[in-house]
């Protein structure tokens, strides 16, 4: 037997474990079982190019609970290990970054990337054990070999009988780590980081239905059936998929598999993905990975961290900002790739070179994917536009390069439910909604219903309204008015249509400049100056007598302020602003001008001006119930 110390100069190695990574001290079986996972790849490895003289076999990685022993077991069929190469591997290379580790680490405890980072992760078991066993045997004729250790810096190294080939680590679970030694906890940790770890993972056994057995069916002298019970087997419980779909090719997957896998990523979401984009690069960098489109509500925030990201099919996050760009985060899926460390902080990341090209390549892949669907079948396209349109808009704010390729597949639908995309929308209105200044006018409404009224006005002009309800348009119609030439986007509510789109012709005012000055006057003296702006305008006799319009610029900065960004604090905090415009070519209004006591002529403006809010969802409360009250006084 061999006893020695662990090449470590500093003897508080074991503490700062468990002190730096006990907030996430439950990844220590991730890090036995990769590197289980690692023993039995390279032995893969070595047998198919003829260097290892035995059978690969089918290894699996088996985990035990004894729970009145307080042990827990991680054996694997993999390379195994002599004694001399537990003494390189296990007491020397482990702690070669412990000093510094120690230098850079000891005053902070972010960043849980230290284990991986400084070849540590075998240690990551003292986190949860008091002692440590190794009980290994070499692939090659070599003896098997012994180790123990107690969480102290002193080993001892002995040979061991175990004659089959690989490595079981014994795990003395320590008093304050009890929880994992049930079964529960262990299955909840097996299903989160090794769901799809590329070898059979086995824990326990469990019973089935016997496949080779087919239950007979008898009847009695009434003619009544029964059927014998089922038989059944006990079978090892394999907890992981070694071959989940984004690890094979696009051409040997079907519909279906796509779906299965969905199912198996979220087991409890009951609805369909939209659609999937596989993704498959071998260069500069190494990443597969499946990516859903769910479908979407208008809530950005309930859909992020649904994609989880692996190395080498071992779980590492699903935060994935930084890596994915960041309007993909509400998609779902998958992403794999060994360039991705296992264990980093956030910055880590986000600074990583390879991390940014993977970024700009998905980014890419998505929009081509949306292209072609978009091409392959536009019909179907359109009637997921609702349901994807949030992450496209999203991206074509925040990603330039998304934004450009985007021209070729984000549409801009109407009232009527026709879809366009921005060259087939402009090539349609450019002669009927260019102004007397040569600028295009693209009009839309928010809420079909609210601005129903609005919308039959600019119909009625033959103009085309678009339907543009996505809480971040306000956003999205700043950036297409600064990116695309000599166009305007405006809200069919936004004023007068006449005022929408301006044209050369006039209309001339039935009401001199004297009746319009005490017409003026007249409003102003009843209508609320805090509340609305009053504007008289000569319109057709047959428009409305008063509309309620918001002016564009400032319903569109509180909107942009709502939802992040839009500037400076100011458009918040200002009261609720509208204008009245009075169409002075209406009988109405001539009609209120020429009534001759103060009190009716205050009635009619009142009674005009509260039509004028109720079609504007305006009205409320207690000035909605005595506009009720008098219409009904009227009607008598």
């Amino acid at each position: 037997m061999t006893k020695g110390n662990i090449n470590v100069s500093v003897e508080n190695i074991f503490p700062l474990i468990k002190k730096f990574l006990y907030s996430d001290h439950e990844i220590f079986l991730r890090e036995l079982i990769s590197n289980a996972t690692d023993a039995t790849l390279k032995l893969k490895h070595l047998t198919n190019v003829g260097d290892a003289k035995v059978e690969y076999g089918n290894p699996q990685i088996e985990i035990k609970i004894d729970k009145d022993g307080k042990k827990l077991h991680i054996i694997d069929q993999g390379l195994g290990m002599t004694a001399d190469e537990v003494e390189k591997y296990i007491n020397q290379v482990a702690f070669s970054g412990a000093e510094e580790f120690l230098d850079k680490y000891k005053d902070s405890a972010k960043d849980s990337g230290i284990i991986g980072h400084f070849g540590l992760g075998f240690y990551s078991a003292f986190m949860v054990a008091e002692k440590v066993e190794i009980i290994t045997k070499s692939y090659t004729d070599a003896p098997a070999a012994h180790w123990t250790c107690d969480g102290s810096p002193e080993f001892t190294l002995e040979a061991s009988d175990k004659t089959d080939r690989g490595t079981e680590i014994i795990l003395h679970i320590a008093e304050d780590s009890t929880e994992f030694l049930e079964d529960s906890r262990i299955t909840s940790l097996l299903e989160k980081y090794n769901k799809f770890m590329p070898i059979p993972i086995k824990f326990g056994t469990k019973e089935v239905n016997d496949p080779d057995f087919t239950p007979k069916t008898t009847k009695d002298k009434d003619g009544k059936e029964t059927t014998e019970p089922h038989k059944q087997i006990t079978v090892d419980n394999i907890i992981n998929n070694p071959n989940p779909a984004w690890t094979k090719q696009p051409a040997d997957l079907e519909d279906q598999n796509y779906k299965d896998f969905y199912r198996e990523l979220y087991p409890m979401q009951f609805e369909e993905p939209l659609f999937n984009i596989h993704l498959n690069v071998d260069y500069p960098f190494n990443l597969t990975g499946i990516l859903y489109f769910p479908k979407m509500s208008n809530d950005m925030q309930i859909q992020k961290d649904k994609i989880q990201l692996y190395q080498n099919q071992v779980f590492v996050t699903d935060n994935v900002e930084g890596i994915v760009p960041e309007f993909l985060t509400m998609l779902r899926g998958v992403i794999d790739s060994p360039d991705i460390p296992l264990n980093v902080s956030r910055s880590y990341l986000q600074a990583d070179g390879a991390v940014k090209k993977i970024s700009s390549y998905i980014t890419r892949k998505v929009a081509d994917k949306l292209k072609s669907l978009f091409n392959n079948n536009r019909e179907d396209f359109e009637a997921k536009w609702n349901d994807i349109k949030i992450v496209i808009e999203y991206g074509m704010l925040s990603e330039e390069k998304f934004f450009e390729k985007a021209d070729a597949f984000a549409l801009y639908p109407t009232v009527d439910g026709t879809y366009y995309t921005y060259e087939e929308l402009f090539n349609k209105i450019k002669a009927k909604q260019t102004d007397k200044d040569d600028k295009l006018v693209i009009l839309y409404a928010s809420d079909k219903d609210a601005q129903h009224s609005y919308i039959e006005s600019a119909k009625a002009k033959g103009y085309e309204v678009l339907l543009l309800d996505s809480p971040i348009v306000s956003h999205l119609i700043q950036k297409l008015e600064s990116t695309k030439e000599n166009i305007t986007f405006a809200r069919v509510d936004g004023d007068h249509i006449d005022n929408l789109i301006k044209k050369d012709e006039t209309t001339i005012s039935k009401l001199d400049e004297d009746q319009k000055k005490a017409l003026d006057e007249l409003l102003k003296e009843v209508i609320p100056s805090e509340k609305f702006m009053v504007q008289l305008e000569a319109m057709d006799s047959d428009a409305s007598p008063f509309i309620i319009t918001q002016p564009e610029f400032m319903r569109r900065m509180k909107e942009m302020q709502a939802t992040g960004g839009g500037g400076m604090n100011m458009f918040g905090s200002m009261p609720e602003m509208h204008n009245l415009v009075v169409n002075t070519n209406s009988e109405l209004v001539g009609e209120i001008l020429a009534t001759k006591t103060k009190k009716k002529q205050e009635r009619l403006i009142t009674q005009s001006l509260d039509l004028a809010r109720l079609s504007q969802g305006l009205l409320k409360g207690e000035e909605l119930t005595n506009f009720i009250k008098r219409s009904y006084e009227m009607i008598k």
